[in-house]
């Protein structure tokens, strides 16, 4: 299934070189909504791994290197049913916006982008893309930050103290915003995050208490084992995040599924896993999601 022509990158190329003033006019002109409308549940397609060199899908290792084809698995996400939002960095952001894609659509603005896939400075996760005053400005709907937590290294700290700056200009701003918490580790020569329940519970707990004013902040947490205790943890809205690709798609829906019944659960916040399948149909991973989070979609799609 193709979304976008060769014409359409033809006229993004085009925007970019000669017109970027259209960028920004795209997004004065685009049709907002509320963040949670109806039935109060959310589905966001993530899309910000470029920019912090994670461009591998499993065993393919620059499965998201070609921008064309992200922006058309993007595309054909977007269009289906079901589909409330995308998260990304300013690259992917604008690529979207002068493309037309963003009209009645949850716009998640991707902040602490520095910590870069294996890097020697990896856990000091600088924030270089998105601030909340751009944010504010563009009328982007929410902002997402990734709070890696490493006991042993002390680039751990300036991160934390970032994201605390960052929670109060979001709430100072009114804007929502998502943190992604883990207590991680070096191994081997890379950081690894753990997935243990007691773990996320920690992380959770420690992201929580970021920032002087904590209204605005949202959770979003992995699925692991033990999901009632994770959610017994916080009072915050939570969206759980989908990770890489497994091994068996249906075991991971059937994951999510469980998670999304527990209380504080808004929805899911998914990238890899569905825009890059291991079938290649993205729509009908999509709709398979997307049915999960918002019951009232029709099987048919």
């Amino acid at each position: 299934m193709t979304a976008l022509s060769a014409a359409d990158f033809e006229r993004l190329r085009d925007v970019r070189a000669h017109r970027p003033d259209e960028i920004g006019a795209a997004f004065a002109a685009r049709r907002r909504r509320d963040v949670l409308r109806g039935d109060g549940r959310l589905f966001i397609v993530a899309a910000d791994h470029p920019a912090r060199g994670a461009l591998a899908v499993g065993s393919d290792q620059t499965a998201m290197a070609d921008r064309y084809e992200l922006l058309e698995r993007l595309a054909i996400a977007l269009g289906r049913p079901g589909v409330d939002g995308v998260l990304g960095t300013p690259d992917i952001i604008d690529d979207l916006a002068a493309l037309g894609l963003l009209d009645d659509k949850v716009v998640v603005g991707s902040m602490n982008r520095g910590g870069l896939r294996g890097a020697a400075f990896e856990m000091d996760d600088r924030y270089g893309a998105y601030d909340v005053a751009t944010m504010a400005a563009k009328g982007i709907d929410f902002a997402k930050t990734l709070i890696r937590v490493n006991l042993g290294d002390p680039a751990t700290a300036p991160t934390l103290e970032a994201t605390a700056r960052a929670v109060n200009e979001a709430a100072a701003a009114r804007l929502p915003i998502m943190l992604e918490p883990f207590m991680s580790e070096w191994r081997d020569g890379r950081i690894v995050n753990d997935l243990s329940t007691d773990a996320v519970i920690l992380s959770v707990a420690i992201a929580a208490g970021l920032g002087a004013d904590s209204a605005y902040t949202w959770m979003k947490l992995p699925v692991v084992d033990d999901m009632e205790r994770v959610m017994a943890a916080t009072t915050m809205p939570t969206l759980l995040l989908g990770g890489d690709s497994g091994a068996d798609p249906d075991e991971t829906f059937a994951a999510w599924e469980g998670a999304l019944a527990l209380p504080g659960v808004r929805g899911l916040t998914v990238g890899r896993t569905l825009l890059y399948p291991p079938d290649g149909d993205v729509a009908a991973a999509v709709d398979t999601a997307a049915r999960l989070v918002h019951r009232d979609i029709p099987a048919s799609v």
